[in-house]
């Protein structure tokens, strides 16, 4: 089984911590994992699965260490006829932006040909002011897909 690459998205740290803590519950179950916190499309095969953790900053924009990730697949979409992702995206329901960076990462992946495995687990702050504890929630329930 190939490798799970968790790719973060994240201005103040809050995805990094999700993304470890995910790293922390797949190495429990034996899985092998590769973090990006700066994620460069060079590095990071496309075949597999990827779970991109990333946080919405400004008028819905992404953080500044996953722009260049993001912009190379705009640009150049490798082929990813072999790769499956979740998008789990952090974000604060009181912005009309609400979690407008992993909802487009999540399409964006669509259109270049990626598999979803899940639909777009968004988190509210609000709601959820440790992210982790959602995203416990959440595996607890997708721990099958992987």
């Amino acid at each position: 089984m190939s490798s799970i690459q968790l790719i973060t998205g994240s201005t103040l740290g809050g995805a990094e911590y999700v993304a470890d803590h995910l790293n922390d519950l797949f190495q429990e179950m034996g899985i092998d994992t590769s973090i990006h916190n700066q994620p460069n499309l060079q590095e990071i095969p496309t075949e597999g699965t990827w779970l991109i953790v990333t946080s919405t900053h400004g008028a819905g924009d992404y953080p500044d260490n996953i722009q260049p990730f993001i912009a190379q697949l705009q640009q150049t979409p490798p082929n990813t006829k072999a790769l499956n992702y979740m998008v789990i995206a952090i974000g604060d329901s009181s912005y009309d932006t609400f979690c407008g960076a992993g909802l487009h990462c999540h399409e964006l992946l669509e259109e270049i040909g990626a598999t979803a495995l899940s639909e777009c687990l968004t988190i509210d702050v609000l709601r959820h002011p440790v992210p982790e504890e959602a995203v416990e929630d959440w595996f607890e329930d997708h721990k099958d897909l992987f």
